[in-house]
């Protein structure tokens, strides 16, 4: 009688496949008899892609034991891999400033376009450092990228770095996080271009994505960003927090691609911890069938 099998025991057929066919005597690759001299294949290859199953094996019990640790409801969803071709992303429509194209701004979007069930979390100033948060989204493997603001940064530029170190990108939210479309130009420039100059600094990059304060931009702030190095300004579809969700869409629905922004908060701005809301952010995404992506994989 048959049972159904899983990813990790089609794999354990197919390895049985291979040995055979390689143990098949007289027969080489091609299935015709090997030259002379030639090794003909035998276990080597199938013990490889044993090893390989036993190491998926093992870190979904690794993330199974961290979803555990770390109150989930169920263990999150791996991300598929990036595509080798990476999606043509254009300016979300109703977003554009005048003269958006003909002056090569960069485009301002919400959603990246993708048919693959993952989202993406983005983190936006830094006012919070919470150490166990680091520890619990390494633990579980949860991608995510970083907007910082200098301001709230500079009482602690080692943990961020940290945060580096774990694969982290570290992206540009300005220096003073201030309501840029008020600013002039070089104003608005100085609080862009000078963040740049902060993160390069203290940690070895300059940015090419940034996201404005309060998601407000006009034309003078992308082409600031443009003459910073500046080439995506992702904004979000959705809003998490640590007691409820917030939607831009008027379905209040995830889509395949969506931005997913929060903030670096806990008790101070929060009725809980940063864990907390990545509990609540995990939970439901998970639930619906969706995977964490990392963003820059996407650009």
């Amino acid at each position: 009688m048959w049972r159904r099998r899983g990813p990790l025991g089609r794999v354990r057929v197919a390895l049985v496949v291979l040995a055979l066919a390689a143990l098949a005597p007289g027969c080489g690759r091609g299935g015709t008899p090997p030259a002379s001299g030639e090794r003909p294949l035998n276990a080597p290859p199938a013990r490889a892609l044993d090893s390989y199953a036993t190491k998926l094996r093992a870190t979904q019990a690794a993330r199974a034991a961290a979803a555990k640790r770390w109150g989930l409801k169920k263990v999150p969803l791996p991300a598929p891999p990036p595509p080798r071709k990476k999606p043509h992303i254009g300016t979300r429509e109703g977003f554009e400033v005048k003269g958006h194209r003909s002056l090569g701004l960069p485009p301002v979007f919400t959603t990246v376009p993708t048919k693959k069930k993952i989202v993406f979390l983005t983190i936006d100033d830094g006012a919070e450092k919470d150490p166990k948060f680091l520890r619990m989204m390494s633990e579980l493997r949860i991608p995510y990228s970083a907007f910082l603001s200098d301001y709230v940064i500079e009482d602690d530029y080692a943990y961020f770095e940290r945060m580096q170190d774990r694969g982290v990108t570290l992206n540009n939210h300005t220096l003073h996080h201030r309501y840029l479309p008020a600013l002039s130009y070089a104003r608005q420039k100085r609080e862009i271009c000078g963040m740049q100059e902060v993160i390069e600094k203290r940690y070895g990059t300059r940015p090419v994505l940034f996201r404005p304060p309060f998601g407000n931009y006009n034309k003078d702030t992308l082409r600031a960003a443009k003459s910073c190095g500046i080439k995506y300004v992702p904004l979000w579809n959705e809003e998490v927090f640590v007691d409820r969700w917030e939607y831009r869409e008027w379905d209040r629905e995830l889509r395949p691609g969506d931005i997913v922004l929060t903030h670096f908060r806990g008790t101070d701005h929060w009725d809980g911890t940063m864990r907390d809301m990545v509990r609540r952010f995990l939970d439901k995404v998970t639930a619906e069938g969706y995977a964490v992506a990392r963003l820059e994989d996407y650009l």
